[in-house]
């Protein structure tokens, strides 16, 4: 019951008219009143931040913070996978059952993840890990390791929320939100799939490298709201960190994953 009543009243809300009102709001010259309030609210650290609180234009340019150079360090071991983001680790593990992962006891499909059976069949038996961005955290998208992108494609037209009560009583938002995927070749045998999912109602995923060239930790994208991303791995390609347990924090070029 509970549920479905979450469902509904999600619904009713996410229509193009409450997104459009939501992003005009957080994007309007009033909403830069918010910034002080929203950075005591969820804690953010102002001493990383590139720009004064004064000097954001908006709620939304605040929240697209970018950070000083120096306070996210990148493992650059080469068989090191980074974070791409700074999150929480959600779940990780072994996709089970050929091609089906668990998110919060509801079962996902890959190839309703990745919009097709032919490109699920690449991860099958393999593992994966799932990112969630907080309204408190730098919305920031980096690349997890160096590598060319063969394919990247956008799946999805709405977007839900993606966290605690989304994750548990929404209709498998991870798969079914707007989402943008990007296929990583790493090595001349592999590649893993990047997946960024869009939440809270407005579609927003912007590319800051149109290149087919990623370097590990570089700016690639930027989340509008909070987020999730999902990474996909080949079966005996990769093996998590120790630092990898479901509920840790994570920061953006902290190695989670070794190849192997």
């Amino acid at each position: 019951m509970k549920e479905k009543l979450y469902q509904n009243l999600i619904e009713l809300s996410n229509g193009k008219f409450s997104s459009k009102m939501l992003q005009t709001v957080a994007q309007s010259r009033i909403s830069k009143t918010f910034i002080k309030s929203y950075s005591n609210i969820y804690g953010i650290n102002l001493t990383e931040v590139s720009k004064s609180q004064q000097q954001f234009t908006s709620l939304h340019d605040f929240f697209v913070r970018e950070l000083k150079a120096d306070v996210r360090p990148v493992d650059n071991r080469p068989t090191i996978f980074t974070s791409p983001v700074d999150a929480k680790i959600e779940v990780f593990g072994q996709i089970t059952d050929g091609m089906m992962f668990m998110v919060k006891n509801k079962p996902y499909s890959l190839a309703a993840l990745l919009g097709s059976t032919k490109q699920a069949k690449r991860y099958e038996d393999g593992t994966y890990i799932v990112f969630y961005l907080s309204p408190a955290d730098y919305h920031r998208i980096h690349s997890p390791i160096n590598g060319q992108i063969t394919r990247q494609y956008v799946l999805g037209q709405r977007s839900y929320p993606v966290n605690q009560m989304g994750l548990e009583y929404g209709k498998k938002p991870i798969s079914h939100n707007y989402r943008m995927i990007s296929e990583i070749k790493y090595d001349d045998h592999h590649q893993a799939a990047f997946i960024k999912v869009g939440a809270t109602f407005v579609n927003s995923i912007e590319l800051t490298n149109t290149t087919s060239n990623w370097t590990k930790g570089e700016e690639v994208g930027y989340f509008t709201f909070g987020s999730t991303v999902v990474m996909l791995f080949e079966r005996e390609a990769v093996t998590f960190s120790e630092n990898v347990t479901q509920g840790a924090k994570i920061k953006m070029g902290e190695a989670f994953a070794t190849m192997l």
